[in-house]
């Protein structure tokens, strides 16, 4: 079920639903932490509903794998009974990786996101083979090499390259844009989706697409000793494109955080502007079941 564009319905807490499902699968960026500072309100939000007996699973489009991941979340200082497990669409690249072991591979992205090639060292006993473009068998996008300044437009050569080749890319965050604090920067999903545009063959690691639902899921399943059904699930998130529409393809419920990035088209004076909102859902073909300013309880 999903709400009307006419008639949307906006939360006040997460407790609204807090006996309508058994396991959150939630977005982490925009949701219970901005790159900069935790949202204590949203991870007592999530923490309440463990305590209910619920189970969450962080689900984000972090293009490095969980251990990394896990630790900034401690160096925010979101508390570890925020939630019970995580996955990440960097994860979900190492299995990308992992089936085309001794390819070599042409990285795009910040040199942080190298602990992903890492890991996969650790967990297959083979260090994958990073080379120029020109030597590639595959590209692996995890981010921009300088996101703080450049766009997808600077891209634009070595995408026409990759494209003449016919070389394969896996992008490891599927996100267009993120808010870093008040900055909006670009993501590898931009660059990924101007390679597609191009004609190119992208396979994307994250939401919204199922892989990485499929994983959180089996994780669910696993700490609660049995099958979960879809409608006891609930994503949270604050992208349409990734997390409504991600959430709405798997067959589950999506609670729409709408002070995420989207929050300039549809928060006025603090609070939810309803007629943008309106007019924001009719310009979507999936909807979510609810919406909510900020996560909490």
């Amino acid at each position: 079920m999903s709400t009307s564009p006419h008639q949307p319905r906006v939360l006040r807490g997460l407790s609204e639903f807090d006996a309508s499902y058994d396991v959150v699968l939630c977005d982490v960026w925009g949701v219970i932490h901005n790159g900069q500072a935790r949202y204590p309100a949203a991870c007592n939000a999530l923490r309440r509903f463990r305590d209910k007996g619920g189970t969450v699973i962080l689900i984000t489009n972090a293009p490095r794998p969980s251990p990394p991941i896990l630790e900034q979340l401690a160096g925010l200082s979101v508390p570890r009974e925020t939630f019970d497990d995580m996955v990440t669409s960097g994860d979900v690249t190492l299995s990308f990786i992992a089936e085309r072991a001794g390819q070599p591979i042409y990285h795009i992205g910040p040199e942080r996101d190298l602990t992903l090639f890492e890991i996969s060292q650790k967990q297959t006993g083979v260090a994958p083979r990073l080379v120029p473009l020109a030597d590639a068998a595959y590209v692996v996008i995890t981010g921009m090499f300088d996101d703080r300044n450049e766009t997808p437009d600077d891209y634009a050569p070595q995408l026409e390259i990759m494209r003449a080749r016919g070389l394969d890319m896996i992008s490891a965050n599927p996100d267009l844009v993120v808010h870093v604090g008040d900055e909006l920067i670009y993501c590898a999903g931009a660059v990924a989706q101007a390679y597609a545009q191009r004609g190119g063959r992208v396979f994307q690691a994250g939401k919204p697409f199922a892989p990485i639902y499929e994983r959180a899921l089996a994780l669910a399943e696993q700490m609660r000793g049995g099958p979960v059904a879809r409608g006891r699930i609930l994503a949270i998130g604050d992208a349409m494109r990734t997390d409504v529409a991600g959430a709405v393809d798997f067959g589950v419920d999506a609670l729409f955080v709408t002070s995420g990035i989207h929050r300039e088209e549809l928060h006025s004076e603090g609070a939810i502007d309803l007629a943008a909102y309106r007019q924001f859902l009719g310009e979507n073909t999936r909807h979510p079941i609810a919406a909510i300013p900020e996560l909490v309880w």
